[in-house]
């Protein structure tokens, strides 16, 4: 589906809006705190919808952007709580691999786009595995990280209780991501038969 540049921005923004609303759990939006964290569903979307190549090469801002609102965030909904940034719970020398843990997400999106081939039962198993292999290698390095990295793991570490904390979470967060996703994947699938279905409207009636 070919974007215009407007539609790019658009998509930018609705994407950046949803992200700031689930990923705010303490403020002035407390009817939102219900709502799952959408940020690893965002960059597999965004590296879908807005992966910058030829013409619009300079949406490639689009995964700092994001990243910069994510960190941006973090950093207010913390500090709005009285606690320093780099002594909360969740910030860690860990915190650095979220860059490449959502970049891994990104890249699934934008191998994705770039293999799909429309609305076929074929791009459909492409993008679960296209989510499944990005979703793994995001969870692995967050959650490894801070597993290993983090002074708030307590101390003996080992392989064994690290495998039962990625047990302990795996569910939860695959089924948020998938969730998000598939809210988009319907969104997606929404708009290009609205969008046939009007061009074909607009086409004049030929004799026969």
């Amino acid at each position: 589906m070919v974007k215009t540049l407007t539609q790019r921005l658009g998509i930018l923004l609705v994407l950046a809006l949803v992200m700031a609303v689930t990923r705010v759990h303490h403020s002035f939006l407390h009817h939102f705190d219900a709502l799952p964290d959408a940020t690893w569903s965002i960059f597999f979307l965004a590296g879908f919808w807005l992966r910058g190549a030829g013409r619009w090469a300079g949406f490639r801002w689009a995964f700092p952007l994001l990243m910069a609102e994510a960190v941006l965030i973090d950093y207010l909904v913390i500090t709005s709580q009285g606690i320093d940034f780099w002594s909360h719970y969740c910030v860690s020398a860990a915190y650095w691999f979220l860059i490449p843990s959502y970049f891994s997400l990104w890249l699934g999106g934008s191998w994705l786009a770039r293999h799909q081939v429309g609305l076929r039962l074929q791009t459909l198993g492409m993008a679960a595995v296209a989510l499944l292999v990005s979703w793994a290698m995001c969870y692995l390095l967050s959650n490894g990280s801070f597993y290993w990295l983090s002074n708030s793991v307590p101390l003996p570490r080992s392989f064994a209780a690290w495998f039962a904390n990625l047990g302990d979470w795996y569910l939860p967060f695959l089924q948020t991501t998938a969730l998000y996703v598939g809210v988009g994947a319907f969104v997606h699938v929404l708009v290009i038969q609205l969008t046939r279905a009007m061009k074909q409207a607009d086409q004049p009636n030929l004799p026969h």
